[in-house]
């Protein structure tokens, strides 16, 4: 019989780090950098601070690279710096039910473990909260799924934010849709708020300089929705609850559960409601699940998830792709199972100096998502429309760019890497919902200009015969053909 053995998850990670996103070249550069600066305008938010990032990529030798970020957050407390730079899961997102871009403690520490499998160094970790200053080295145990820390100095300090510096092999600087210039763009784009320097292998620098003083609402922490929530799911926040009343536990942990809504549930469930919930059985969980779907509910609260905003995306698409037409929809908060609330907002812009054809802007939470792009929700959706419904004979082959943002407090990612979208049946439905919204108005838009092509075209053809029908019509009638011209002229403009 074969030996069973347990290995950590950092160990897991380290033989499938292409779930992470190392899985080509150019890639995992554009990985580590979307992970750093995730999480630094992530801390940046959260305590009220204007983000602003600096990114250095310096070549280092043959497909190696040094990547420096740089932040003006809150900085990290040293009990908390080798969790962050050095522990898998780990952190302080994936129990908490608020809107952020990161969620499940993986990013920087999966950045920490390329290093160390690709070059054998630690990163150098820098963070100061205004007052001291703490430097390390950080490292990863595999097996245990522990940092290493090394090299730790404290110092007192005015300095403030975090600066990271490792260098990686088997990555590689490129231009194009999938490289780091793309992504501090498509970033910039989603967030107007944030000040960008970035300076790349070869000296040049882009400057994105914050279009807007305005941080983005800070979302609440909120409690799941009874819609959406599974059996498990029920039976499992029971478990660990204190109160000691199935009605007390649904009114406290959920979210828009009344005394009102428990005593209509009571009407459609046998299940008894002052029970204590730790002794809820499974099919008394079913039997709530069922209760719940019968019940009117109120929708989830509409603060609890922070969209772009139309005005923002309208903005944005102006300045970037200057359209010749936009149409921006943003749809109402639903939720998905586990009672989760999300929103989608789309933006459609076509003609104008946009170049390429069929383009597909993806993000989730403000975050551009460039790669992974296949097996995503919101390309499998796109996909569906039947686009000539809208003036569009061939998608692939128009000038017309689409923009789908979904905002939730989870986002249901298909990897650990973060770049695509599960096909969640209630999110796809959302986001055909906005893109039809939208298509429906461009599809207007579209009409009228072909009518007005159409219309140009006669008023010019008739305008072409006007001088010769005026004066051979002046030779009949013993009429100034000037006069008759400017008449038949009139006439024209008047119809057409």
């Amino acid at each position: 019989m074969e030996k069973f053995e347990e290995y950590s998850v950092a160990e897991f990670f380290k033989k499938n780090k292409q779930m992470l996103g190392f899985s080509g070249k150019i890639r995992s550069l554009t990985t580590i950098v979307h992970e750093y600066i995730t999480n630094s305008v992530d801390a940046c938010e959260e305590n009220g601070i204007l983000p602003e990032i600096e990114v250095n990529i310096t070549e280092a030798g043959e497909e190696r690279y040094k990547v420096r970020v740089r932040d003006n957050g809150p900085g990290i407390t040293k009990e908390n710096l080798g969790k962050a730079f050095g522990m898998m899961l780990a952190g302080t997102k994936f129990h908490r039910y608020v809107q952020q871009r990161g969620q499940q403690g993986i990013g920087a520490a999966g950045c920490t473990m390329y290093a160390v499998i690709t070059t054998g160094q630690p990163v150098h970790v820098i963070s100061g909260n205004g007052k001291k200053r703490i430097e390390c080295n950080i490292g990863i145990d595999f097996k245990e799924n522990k940092p290493v820390i090394t090299n730790l100095k404290e110092e007192a300090s005015g300095f403030r934010g975090i600066i990271v510096e490792g260098e990686f092999g088997e990555v590689k600087y490129g231009k194009g849709e999938y490289s780091v210039d793309e992504y501090l763009k498509r970033t910039a784009l989603a967030n107007p708020h944030i000040s960008m320097f970035f300076k790349d292998p070869a000296g040049g620098e882009i400057i994105i300089s914050r279009a807007t003083e305005n941080l983005p609402r800070k979302a609440p922490e909120v409690k799941p929705h009874p819609l959406g929530l599974s059996a498990h799911d029920l039976l499992e926040r029971a478990k660990a609850t204190e109160y000691t009343k199935l009605s007390s536990f649904l009114q406290n942990e959920f979210s828009r559960v009344s005394l009102n809504r428990i005593k209509e549930l009571a009407g459609f469930v046998s299940v008894d409601l002052d029970k204590n919930p730790k002794k809820m059985e499974w099919k008394e969980a079913v039997e709530l699940i069922k209760g719940f779907k019968k019940i009117k509910w109120i929708a989830p609260a509409t603060d609890s998830v922070v969209p772009i905003g139309k005005e923002q995306i309208e903005r944005s698409l102006r300045n970037v792709l200057d359209p010749e037409y936009i149409h921006v929809t943003e749809r109402s908060p639903k939720i998905y199972r586990g009672g989760v609330p999300f929103i989608v907002e789309v933006g459609i812009g076509y003609g104008g100096s946009i170049k390429s054809s069929g383009k597909i802007m993806r993000f989730a939470n403000r975050t551009p998502l460039l790669f992974d792009s296949g097996g995503d929700g919101i390309t499998q959706t796109l996909k569906t429309i039947d686009w000539r419904r809208y003036g569009i004979k061939n998608f692939d082959a128009e000038p017309v760019t689409v923009l789908v943002n979904i905002a939730s407090v989870h986002i249901p990612y298909t990897t650990a890497g973060k770049q695509s979208i599960a096909p969640e049946k209630e999110i796809t439905d959302e986001i055909k919902n906005a893109v039809m919204e939208a298509g429906r108005s461009m599809g207007r838009y579209l009409s009228g200009r072909i009518r007005e092509k159409e219309k140009d075209a006669k008023r010019k053809l008739l305008l072409r015969y006007v001088k010769q029908l005026s004066g051979d019509i002046g030779k009949l009638a013993g009429e100034s053909p000037e006069e008759l011209e400017v008449r038949l002229k009139n006439l024209v403009e008047e119809r057409y």
